[in-house]
């Protein structure tokens, strides 16, 4: 509905869709590029692109898929420009937050090296990934998608998306099993 009243010319509609969606296009940015500033200014270009091209949008409920898709192209253009064929995903996975014991910053040090050092070998493991294997990976257990959303993300039908995402995680906890 938003995207509709944006499509329209409703400035105010615009700027509560800006809120609602810019953290997600920051992280999908961050993850892809591995930069702050470049992910900032990848979400500044799309939400530009957005405005000037909603009322091209034929279907506004597939709005948030669409903004995902410029986002994931716009950072494509970045990593072009970059001659930079693969990224290694910086951020990619949230960061260890310390256990509801250790709130008052009485965490074990024994337990925040170990966690360090798996999310470290996440990271690694991912890297290791085939890009569209990753990509898809992430969209799942990270943004938590569904099999439909992160086929209209990255342009690939619900069983390629499914068997995509099977093998990287077969692959993960290959990588993974010393961390069980």
């Amino acid at each position: 509905m938003l995207a509709a009243r944006a499509a329209a010319g409703d400035e105010q509609a615009f700027a509560v869709f800006v809120r609602r969606h810019s953290d997600g296009v920051f992280a999908l940015a961050l993850r892809m590029l591995g930069d702050r500033v470049e992910a900032e200014d990848v979400v500044q270009d799309v939400f530009v692109t957005v405005w000037r091209r909603v009322g091209e949008l034929a279907d506004f409920g597939a709005a948030r898929a669409w903004l995902f898709q410029i986002a994931r192209r716009q950072c494509l253009i970045v990593l072009r420009r970059k001659r930079i064929r693969r990224t290694y995903p910086v951020g990619s996975v949230p960061e260890h937050r310390p256990a509801v014991g250790a709130a008052r910053g009485v965490a074990d040090p024994q337990r925040m090296a170990e966690a360090g050092a798996g999310v470290c070998a996440l990271g690694r493991a991912l890297a290791g990934l085939p890009t569209r294997q990753r990509d898809v990976w992430l969209l799942a257990e990270v943004d938590g998608l569904s099999y439909v959303e992160i086929g209209q993300r990255v342009g690939a039908g619900e069983e390629a998306v499914r068997g995509r995402l099977s093998r990287a995680r077969a692959t993960l906890a290959d990588a993974m099993r010393a961390w069980r």
